[in-house]
């Protein structure tokens, strides 16, 4: 194990907790509260005037203990100034996007983002007066051509939703700064452990702790990472500003499930890159679309840029096999069909980029197919997938 992969391991551990307190319990405890009580109006009032600095106990909202450890932990692992806990991944694209983005602004979007985030663009974002352009995520450097005066930030995630195309983040990054513009970067595929964006040249990195992060399919929870003071201080105030917070018990979950975040990841990669050498073999399958595999657009920004390989990825099979593909889905054991991802049970479900794209063709001409490789047996999942795949004979 290399020295930087220890001491990320040895971090899920130790930090968050409390080192201190005599005859402590290992976890911290769920911090359910609204009102908060001051000995006398001094100390409430100095509360008051700093309650948008991290770590100021003055209203439930604002956090408790546990968010601010959670918090920390995230600012930690993930190199920032800062982080900002809210109550969903969707929630910390919108708040993201909110805090930058303003009316008469213009904003440039990956054309692979995650659905909903997309959603919020086209529905609330130019109801609001902002602009929006999607571009081709493999444009690179080459992205500065569709920079506009008034580009306030730029979006994008590192794999695309559903296709897994990896961007060139330094170059997309490199060219928001050069506008003057934010760049944000959904990172939830990877975690703070696979790839650091904010070390990469990006502002702004948004997780679903929902995922891997939390990694038990039991926790709604979205982390904002800020890397510089001014950047996290307007986070900070738009989450508060529209009442957003992380929840108690999912607070609870993230902070537990962030203590075997690296063991279940290397289990993840170790099943997920057996799956794949049995996918290979497959000649129902026309291409596997998983950042590690030399298929997928990308792969060489993943080898330079990623120090893993997380579980999820996309097949796409053979033309002509739509109804033999839905009753393999439909026949598999161990793979449950639902939504999210990055828990300890795989999943699996058909997918389709084609109705989100706009500034780039989806060119599959057989179905897709997202799996996510949970934490049973391998050699199990192998065997479900053998007679799964009968179907498509």
């Amino acid at each position: 194990m290399k020295t930087s992969d220890a001491n990320l391991t040895n971090a899920l551990i130790h930090l968050g907790r409390d080192h201190q307190t005599r005859g402590r319990s290992v976890n911290l405890p769920i911090y359910q509260a609204s009102t908060m009580l001051f000995n006398n109006l001094e100390e409430f009032e100095q509360a008051r005037d700093t309650r948008y600095e991290k770590g100021t106990l003055y209203y439930g909202r604002y956090g408790t203990p546990a968010t601010f450890e959670l918090e920390n932990m995230m600012t930690e692992l993930e190199h920032g100034v800062g982080c900002v806990a809210v109550s969903s991944g969707l929630t910390a694209c919108v708040v993201s996007l909110m805090a930058f983005a303003k009316a008469g602004a213009h904003v440039l979007v990956a054309d692979t983002v995650y659905g909903p985030t997309r959603a919020f663009c086209d529905n609330v974002l130019t109801g609001y007066g902002v602009e929006i352009t999607y571009f081709d995520p493999m444009l690179g450097a080459d992205l500065a051509s569709l920079v506009q005066a008034n580009t306030a930030a730029v979006f994008f995630e590192a794999p695309g939703s559903g296709s897994f195309e990896v961007p060139d983040i330094p170059a997309i990054a490199h060219v928001a700064s050069a506008a003057g513009a934010v760049s944000i970067l959904d990172g939830t595929w990877a975690t703070p452990l696979l790839c650091q964006p904010l070390t990469l040249g990006v502002d702004v990195v948004v997780h679903s702790g929902s995922k891997y992060i939390s990694g038990h399919s039991d926790a709604m929870l979205g982390l904002i990472v800020a890397g510089s003071q001014s950047h996290y201080d307007k986070v900070r105030k738009m989450s508060l500003s529209i009442g957003d917070r992380a929840g108690a018990n999912d607070v609870f979950l993230a902070l537990r499930g962030l203590r075997t975040l690296a063991v279940r990841l290397r289990q993840h990669a170790q099943s997920t890159a057996a799956c794949i050498a049995w996918l290979e073999q497959q000649p129902s399958v026309d291409r596997i679309l998983h950042p590690s595999h030399s298929d997928c657009p990308g792969h060489e920004h993943w080898r330079r840029d990623f120090s893993g390989s997380a579980g999820l990825f996309s097949v796409v099979f053979k033309p002509g096999l739509e109804n033999k593909v839905r009753h393999m889905i439909n026949n598999l054991s161990l793979f449950g069909i639902g939504l999210s991802w990055g828990g300890f049970e795989s999943l699996i479900l058909p997918v389709d980029p084609s109705p989100y794209r706009t500034a780039t063709t989806w060119t599959a001409t057989g179905p897709t197919v997202r799996f996510n490789i949970g934490l049973e047996d391998a050699d199990s999942l192998l065997s479900d997938l053998d007679a799964g795949f009968a179907y498509l004979s």
